[in-house]
Order: structure tokens, then C-alpha cells, then sequence
């Protein structure tokens, strides 16, 4: 059986990568999904957060933001980013399945690339629930399971090779069943695909650890950059079937006043 990632695999992968520029963002998915909900002096957690581009921009726009993870590597890295944009979170380092805080405490709660490296995913989000006030939202980011991504990370995973250890997948109905599991209701469910794709950024980080070169992050005048793409993913979004075409999803869900 393939292992989870361990805490000191985490504090060395977020110890190399303190150069963030170097390390592709989420293009901002998680925000656009915000957008609409009035975070102004509301309290927010990011579990799990890794490099805290999101927080720092939830606190640019006001959110009064806590940074949870399991790994004191990650917090200097966002550190690192908050001092250069005069940005405050607060930095808590504690188990994501046990946090320290009291029922009802966050207006919003949210993780990316987390809910997929637990076998049982019903303990988190029942943690996650609990911090919700009510009227408050999670929004929860994950792989999608009907995807090329997912064929190529289980064959690399099979090999030992998965930089992250064990992980699994949703699909877009399994993930809404899960939020509305701990209670909460579905508010909606989003996809994105991942630009410039999988293949591209393995062969990207694989020569820059062998120093060999240096590929630009995102290659212009290839396919996933042309209009006719993007347009053609614009089309894909407003539709549920699209969902099942890319590699990232998200649900928000809402937790109702009891």
C-alpha cells in the first residue's frame, strides 16, 4: 500500500520551493469562487495552507485570515510573501482533523489540494463544518477523477514516484454528496483545467532540478493559450457536463442556521 506524505516529506518540499514565483498558482479559481461573498472584517481559514496565495489576497481584501498547516516550512514561505506586500495572516500549526478553535468560529473556511490525501475525507469536513458559523461557507478544492491528470498521477504513484505520496480523486457528484455529508448545502460546484497541463510542468520542474534549463512557465502560442481554447473552456463552464472534462474541481457549500 502506498503511504501518505509525511510531515517531514512536507517541510522538505516547501523548503525548496520558497522561491514561489517558481511554483504555479491556482490562477486564481479559488478567489473568482469568492467573489461574491462579503469577506470585509469576517474571519477566515485556510486549511492546509501551503504557500497562502489565497489568504494573502482574502486579507488584501480585507478578511481578518488564519493559516493553518501541519508543516512550519510553508509558514516562511508565507511570511516571506506577507512582509513584501505589508500583509498580515495568522499563523496556526496544528493538526487540519483537531484545530484549536471553538465551534462556530470562521465565516468561511476553505482548503485546496488537501481533501484529496485522506482516505476517509468525512473526519476533515466535519471539522471544517464545525469551525462554520452559521451563514458561513467552505469552499473544498480537489482533482477530478475523469481525467488524463488522474491516469498519469496513479501510474506515478504505483511507481513511488508521486511527489505527494498517496492521493486519490472526485467527481463532481461524489464531492457535492461529501459537503452536503457534513451538513451543509451545495451553494455550487465549478471546474477548471490546468494551464499549461500536467506533462508540461513535470518535463518544466524536471529540468530545472537537473539544471539543464529553464522553460518559461507558461509558453506562449501553444494550444491551451489561444483564443480558440479559451473559448471553448468558456463554453465547457457553463455546462455540468463540462465539469467531467477538467482537471481541478471545487464545491462551495453553505452551512444553515440550525
Amino acid at each position: 500500500m502506498t503511504r501518505r506524505a509525511t510531515p517531514g516529506h512536507w517541510e522538505r518540499y516547501w523548503a525548496e520551493r520558497e522561491e514561489i514565483e517558481d511554483v504555479y498558482s491556482n490562477e486564481d479559481r479559488i478567489l473568482r469562487q469568492l467573489e461574491d461573498l462579503p469577506l470585509e472584517k469576517r474571519w477566515v481559514l485556510e486549511v492546509g495552507a501551503g504557500s497562502g496565495r489565497d489568504s494573502l489576497a482574502l486579507a488584501r481584501r480585507g478578511a481578518s485570515v488564519v493559516v493553518l498547516d501541519y508543516v512550519r516550512t510553508s509558514f516562511r514561505v508565507i511570511r516571506r510573501q506577507a512582509e513584501a506586500t505589508g500583509l498580515t495572516v495568522h499563523p496556526v500549526c496544528a493538526d487540519a482533523l483537531r484545530t484549536p478553535f471553538r465551534d462556530g468560529t470562521f465565516d468561511l473556511v476553505f482548503h485546496q489540494g488537501l481533501l484529496e490525501h485522506f482516505r476517509d475525507p468525512r473526519p476533515l469536513l466535519a471539522e471544517n463544518a464545525r469551525a462554520l458559523r452559521s451563514g458561513g461557507h467552505l469552499l473544498v478544492d480537489v482533482p477530478q477523477r475523469y481525467h488524463v491528470y488522474t491516469l498519469a498521477k496513479h501510474a506515478m504513484i504505483l511507481l513511488g514516484r508521486w511527489f505527494a505520496g498517496w492521493e486519490t480523486e472526485f467527481s463532481p457528484a461524489e464531492l457535492e454528496a461529501r459537503v452536503r455529508g457534513c451538513g451543509l448545502v451545495v451553494v455550487r460546484t465549478y471546474g477548471e483545467w490546468m494551464v499549461p497541463g500536467f506533462f508540461y510542468r513535470s518535463l518544466r520542474y524536471a529540468l530545472m532540478r537537473a539544471g539543464l534549463a529553464r522553460l518559461p512557465k507558461y509558453p506562449a502560442g501553444i494550444w491551451p493559450f489561444s483564443s480558440l481554447a479559451a473559448s471553448l473552456r468558456a463554453w465547457l463552464r457553463r455546462r455540468r457536463a463540462g465539469l467531467y472534462t477538467t482537471a481541478m474541481i471545487g464545491t462551495l457549500g453553505r452551512k444553515e442556521a440550525s
